[in-house]
């Protein structure tokens, strides 16, 4: 993580606790606002936690107030993200393959955004990525980008219209709405609201349900669920089947039929 100290704090603090690890967004004095060197370090660590075979669930969520207010634009005018310059090196190089976006995407390994308070733009966007949301009382969804002339570039104008079909995502995204965490469990963009104290104690507990199943089960079933968004579902039969006939040879299967056969909780160790 480099050399932490008090007047130049980490912009992600990244900590591993048992088979969960927790990425915090930490520009708290800026709702946690995007630079550029926190899109390399967020891609980072999440490509270092699909590799840790210790790690089984990541947990993502911001410090302070908010979870995170977008990409930040406070030094546009001059070399950050939008500026002139920013735009040239994006024109001449375009290659997105390890933004954060698209490591979310590709991710076996589950992925809990808890969100601690809003969430704009690119936020958004993140939170939307993963693939669940436990969200404080707190938080809110707000999807701002046609207010300042942009579009969802970063997953939202993909993954909205999957999660809610199309009328609801054309209203939220044409209208620039702001909708409350209340609101978003009632569409079903978040999984629970919570008060804010309880917010990471029920993120690790979903966290250490996850955890205490078979990894390679879960991280198939994820892989499974993404591919077949894109296939037909004779297609996605085939490719499940040929999955499960690799599962059956782990060690991981015999624990798991020998600890239903024994009444036992499992110990699975992710082989």
């Amino acid at each position: 993580m480099g050399e932490e100290t008090k007047s130049n704090p980490p912009e992600i603090i990244f900590e591993i606790q048992g088979h969960v690890a927790i990425i915090t967004l930490n520009r708290p004095e800026r709702f946690n606002a995007i630079t550029r060197t926190m899109l390399s370090d967020l891609s980072r660590h999440l490509i270092e936690c699909e590799k840790d075979e210790q790690v089984r669930v990541v947990i993502l969520t911001g410090a302070g107030r908010g979870f995170c207010a977008g990409l930040d634009l406070l030094d546009s005018r001059t070399d950050g993200i939008g500026s002139e310059k920013d735009l040239k090196n994006r024109v001449r190089l375009m290659d997105l393959r390890d933004s954060p976006p698209m490591v979310m995407h590709r991710m076996d390994k589950p992925l809990i955004c808890a969100l601690n308070g809003p969430a704009a733009g690119y936020g958004m966007d993140l939170a939307l990525l993963a693939d669940m949301r436990i969200a404080s009382r707190t938080a809110k969804l707000a999807a701002l980008p046609a207010k300042r002339g942009v579009l969802p570039e970063s997953g939202g104008a993909w993954i909205l219209p999957r999660l809610l079909g199309w009328a609801r995502p054309a209203e939220i995204l044409f209208r620039a709405r702001v909708l409350s965490a209340q609101e978003s469990l009632e569409l079903g963009l978040v999984n629970e609201v919570v008060e804010p104290e309880a917010l990471m104690d029920t993120a690790h507990v979903w966290a250490g349900e996850i955890a205490a199943n078979a990894p390679m089960a879960i991280r198939t079933t994820k892989r499974m669920m993404r591919l077949g968004m894109d296939e037909t579902f004779e297609t996605a039969v085939d490719h499940v089947y040929l999955q499960l006939m690799t599962l059956f040879r782990t060690q991981d299967y015999r624990e798991g039929v020998d600890a239903f056969l024994d009444k036992r909780a499992p110990d699975f160790q992710g082989r």
